[in-house]
């Protein structure tokens, strides 16, 4: 059975931040196991407080569907079938870029989520969080 581990957590996260950096973004990290609780969440420096929830449910989204969040963005729109689909469930389902499952042979292990700048933004530094975990599977 995988798992993510804190160091896989700690890892991901860093990628993310140092994305994040790159491209001159302030945001929250969140870094969530396969059962959606959180392992690791960093909000880096002048990042709003609102991206706390927003990063940590994106990753939640994320794990419980094991999809990304921007898949839903198309199916929650006024008739289409999954509206009201995030009403359903409490309000914690994000439909819109910025998180995505995080994957260890074969096996959804958790996922991130990420907030502060554009959706695309989010999105990319996701992935880059993502692929941290990829290539430490590799090499493992």
């Amino acid at each position: 059975m995988a798992i993510l581990s804190l160091d896989d957590a700690i890892r991901i996260g860093g990628a993310a931040r140092d994305r994040a950096a790159e491209i001159g973004i302030s945001v929250t990290i969140t870094v969530v196991d396969a059962g959606g609780s959180v392992r690791a969440q960093h909000r880096m420096d002048a990042a709003r407080f609102g991206t706390l929830n927003v990063s940590a449910n994106k990753a939640f989204t994320a794990t419980a569907f094991g999809a990304p969040t921007d898949i839903l963005a198309g199916l929650v729109q006024p008739g289409q079938p999954l509206y009201g689909f995030a009403e359903a469930a409490g309000g914690r389902i994000v439909t819109f870029g910025g998180g995505l499952p995080l994957v260890r042979d074969g096996e959804i292990v958790g996922a991130i989520g990420i907030s502060g700048g554009s959706v695309d933004q989010d999105q990319e530094i996701a992935a880059a969080g993502a692929a941290a975990l990829a290539v430490s599977g590799a090499a493992a």
